[in-house]
């Protein structure tokens, strides 16, 4: 480079990008014009004015018109072949699956629709609280299948579709899984609203509509390669409101002054502004009228979609940067927060949520000119986990400064409005944010932590004051380098109650990470709601054979709607022709999940070994990796054995789904480990059909849901106390299949209901894991030898580069085996042992299923709702007319 010319530096593009472009380039005093701003319904004081003050020839005009979803097969078809033609612009003669699908979605929504008019009208006319369920996730899985099914016109639109030519499962398949979440937490929120709408309970859910999910998962050479999912590109299931737009912001600094009276006013002021557009999703609820809201906000920049001015001064980039910015927000779920941009985002994305969420909830409150101290006896606001809790705060921050009222009247609105839903024992699972984030990205919230947090601890000190030390384990604000923000400890000062979600889960966190909060707050504000399962989509949508099976047996369907209906198919028992059926529906099952293998992975399994699966968020506690030594450790033995010895071993497939975060390197690893000895097992000669594994891509919902039916034993196999409850041991069971599994989570309730005989389970108890890694720290740490054997064979490069893998095999020999993966192995290997004779004895294996089914009456998300809105929320079902 030549001497004397400066060097350019390259912009930072951390924040608003930098333009030249110095002073006004519009006329003076002229600014852009707002967006005016409606909102969506009335108060039930307006609506009922409204009714009144309405003509009686233009009532009788609406009256005539008033449109109606069809009855019958013709009505049907008369609505696809509609869409066909006007909405979608097709024919006859290029009318394709993809376009019978959009067809009949939108002749099924059309119908919601109706529905989910009357079902808002009669909530807001009723003017009783409500609930508002905010969930970052919502794994909905399929639309149109559960649309059909919740209505009571599968047969309906199956035998119409048959008619126009088209096969109804062919037209099913055309639909994306809607990318709202990853695992268990998000399916349980959508099992949360499955059942709310379903028992009549008015009720709203509040997430963000990624645009593109988390990620689309391919396997390329054994590894997970994360591509963007592009659910959205044809979505007939939401209605977007651009009239309930809201402005959040973000950054800036707080002005603090006095009013005439001397009261103290803070004003956030400055800084960047987003605005959330609201996006409507109908819930229908089973075999009733009442279909309800999923509310999702899509982040746009407030200043509009393009800036004409830098556009034209030839700054095209800039030109649309700040939508690109803006629509950062909601574009994906759990941005890798390796970094601290990423960590930003997180942050912003919570907080655009929940303010947006919370606006719109003191918008429909205030409407009805309440008083501020009856907030709580109308809205119930329940945070499924960690994520929501800045709507704690944002509440409080609403009420003290743009309302005006006195922090303590304000503070117990706040407190009596929310409940927290806990959803781990994991210390480093329990969200924290460093006090720098915060006061950067939300100046007016960490004043008012703070201050949450001060009067908190004021009032521990009174009443322990001689425990100096419980106000620095207790305090919301944890004193390290940096300082953080317990958001766990945040929501469980800010609620009212607090729940686990099975009862060892419960009991753990009232003896372990919040025992603290018990001697403060005492025992009743913490409380048990064991997780439960939607029987309409696990057991209807998912394996419809079963369904009927278990309805001729009970009667009818009703026990889709009161689950403990199913004990009658114990009566049945010794019922040849039924264990009979049984048996050749789970063969099916099994057959098309073999198709299914065969056609993504080029995997042939043969459909009568046992289906051994394990399908479920990728991580170490999940313990993936004891599965797959246990895996190497079986073909191992395979191996070691003569032709006619190994003819008398139990043919097994093992199967395994599931995402790791994309920052998560360890669970990647555990994946590669997977599919690298597949890759060696499955072309074995030797070994044959006696041992394939095989991993499933992309496991989602809808893979979920020919997954299960076709388990003959599934993995449930957490390091005893970490995992919460699980909600995939109740699908399983309520297919059919049985459980290895840890006395974990609601394994245990489950092993009660069912009874031992029908459960596989192993290894060490929640009450001895703290003892045993302390031993492994400071004490001696010993092997197994059959683990020790399955490390040396990696360690040989039996299943390719052992380097690859050297950090899973260190993890547990060398740095502490955190989740006793050594510990368990011994127990684990049998267990198998006791799983494979017991399968072989077949007329026992079929008893010990549908005894199982039988006796899992217990974990419906109806009774989970019940639990719920009677001991935590107080709120009631509205009466409904019966569907039409």
């Amino acid at each position: 480079m030549a001497t004397g010319i400066p060097r350019r530096e390259r912009r930072p593009s951390t924040s608003a990008p930098i333009v030249d472009i110095q002073g006004s380039v519009g006329p003076a005093g002229v600014s852009r014009p707002k967006h005016r701003r409606t909102f969506t319904g009335f108060g039930a004081g307006e609506i009922k004015s409204v009714e009144a003050s309405i003509p009686e020839p233009q009532r009788e005009a609406w009256l005539k018109h008033k449109t109606h979803g069809f009855k019958d097969k013709d009505g049907f078809e008369r609505e696809v072949v509609r869409h066909v033609e006007t909405t979608l612009a097709r024919s006859m003669f290029n009318c394709d699956e993809s376009a019978a699908y959009s067809a009949c979605s939108l002749a099924f929504r059309d119908r919601l629709i109706l529905e989910w008019n009357r079902t808002q009208q009669r909530q807001t006319y009723n003017d009783s609280k409500r609930l508002y369920y905010l969930s970052l996730e919502f794994l909905m899985g399929r639309a149109l299948d559960n649309a059909m099914l919740n209505v009571g016109q599968k047969d309906v639109a199956k035998a119409g579709l048959a008619e126009l030519g088209f096969r109804i499962e062919d037209v099913i398949e055309q639909e994306h899984d809607a990318a709202l979440g990853n695992g268990g937490l998000g399916r349980l929120a959508a099992c949360f609203l499955d059942s709310l709408a379903s028992l009549n309970y008015p009720a709203w859910g509040y997430g963000l509509r990624y645009r593109y999910g988390i990620f689309k998962q391919e396997i390329i050479d054994g590894y997970q390669v994360e591509v963007p999912d592009y659910w959205l590109d044809f979505n007939p299931w939401e209605f977007p409101r651009h009239d309930v737009t809201v402005d959040v912001q973000f950054y800036g600094y707080v002005h603090k002054t006095t009013d005439e009276s001397g009261k103290a006013v803070a004003r956030w002021e400055g800084g960047e502004t987003v605005k959330a557009v609201a996006y409507d999703v109908p819930i229908p609820g089973y075999d009733t009228p009442t279909t309800n809201n999923l509310r999702l906000w899509s982040s746009k920049a407030a200043s509009g979609e393009f800036d004409f001015q830098k556009f034209n001064s030839g700054d095209y980039e800039s030109s649309v940067a700040d939508q690109q910015r803006a629509e950062t927000i909601s574009a994906v779920l759990y941005p890798n927060d390796n970094l601290d941009r990423g960590k930003e985002l997180r942050l912003k994305q919570q907080y655009f949520w929940v303010a947006a969420s919370l606006y719109d909830i003191v918008r429909r409150f205030k409407k009805t000119k309440r008083a501020w101290r009856e907030f709580p006896d109308q809205v119930a606001i329940q945070l499924n986990d960690t994520h929501p809790t800045l709507a704690i705060v944002e509440l409080q921050r609403i009420l003290i400064d743009l309302e005006g009222l006195e922090w303590d009247e304000a503070w117990n609105i706040v407190t009596n409005t929310f409940g927290y839903t806990n959803h781990t024992v994991l210390p480093e699972a329990l969200e924290k944010w460093s006090v720098g984030l915060v006061q950067h990205l939300l100046p007016r919230h960490l004043q008012i932590i703070y201050d949450i947090n001060l009067f908190f601890l004021q009032s521990v000190e009174r009443a322990f004051p001689d425990d100096r030390d419980l106000l620095r384990r207790v305090s919301i604000i944890e004193e390290s380098q940096p300082k953080m923000v317990r958001m766990a400890f945040l929501a469980i000062v800010g609620s009212h109650k607090v729940n686990g979600v099975a009862e060892l889960h419960s009991d753990l966190i009232k003896t372990t990470i919040f025992k603290d909060f018990v001697a403060i707050f005492g025992p009743d504000k913490f409380t048990n709601v064991t997780n439960g399962v939607t029987p309409r989509r696990w057991l209807h949508q998912a394996n419809p054979k079963l369904s009927e099976l278990i309805a001729s047996k009970t009667g009818d369907q009703e026990y889709l709607k009161d689950l403990s209906h199913l004990n009658k198919i114990e009566l049945h028992l010794k019922d040849a022709a039924f264990r009979k059926e049984w048996a050749a529906i789970k063969h099916a099952n099994k057959v098309r999940l073999a198709e299914h293998i065969k056609t993504t992975t080029g995997v042939e399994v043969n459909p009568s070994a046992l289906f051994d699966v394990q399908v479920k968020r990728i991580h170490e506690y999940k313990r993936q990796q004891m599965n797959i030594f246990g895996v190497i450790h079986r073909y191992l033995t395979l191996k070691s054995l003569s032709p006619e010895e190994r003819k008398k071993y139990q043919p097994r497939v093992s199967i395994f789904g599931g995402k790791a975060a994309p920052g998560y390197w360890m669970a990647k690893q555990i994946i590669h480990l997977i599919n690298s000895v597949g890759a060696v097992v499955n072309n074995d000669k030797d070994i044959g059909d006696l041992l394939k594994v095989v991993f499933v891509e992309d496991y989602n919902v809808s893979k979920a849901e020919m997954i299960i039916p076709a388990s003959d034993i599934s993995e449930h196999i957490s390091t005893a106390g970490t995992e919460a409850s699980g909600t995939s041991n109740m699908k399983f069971v309520l297919n059919g299949g049985l459980i290895i599994g840890t006395c974990d989570g609601a394994n245990i309730e489950i092993t009660r209901e069912i009874g031992e005989n029908n459960i596989f389970l192993f290894g060490n108890l929640a009450e001895d894991v703290e003892d045993l890694r302390h031993s492994h720290t400071y004490g001696s740490h010993t092997i197994d030898p059959d683990l020790a054997r399955v490390f040396e064979e990696i360690e040989k490069g039996t299943f390719g580069d052992s380097k690859d893998f050297a950090a899973l095999i260190t993890a547990v020999r060398d740095h502490g085996d955190y989740y006793l993966v050594s510990d368990d192995f011994h127990s684990y290997i049998e267990t198998h042992a006791l799983v494979d004779e017991a399968y072989k004895n077949q007329e026992e294996w079929i008893t010990k299923c549908i005894t199982s089914v039988a006796r899992m009456g217990f974990f419906t998300s109806d009774r989970c709702i019940n639990e719920y809105a009677d001991g935590i929320w107080n709120i009631e079902p509205l009466a409904v007319e019966p569907a039409s």
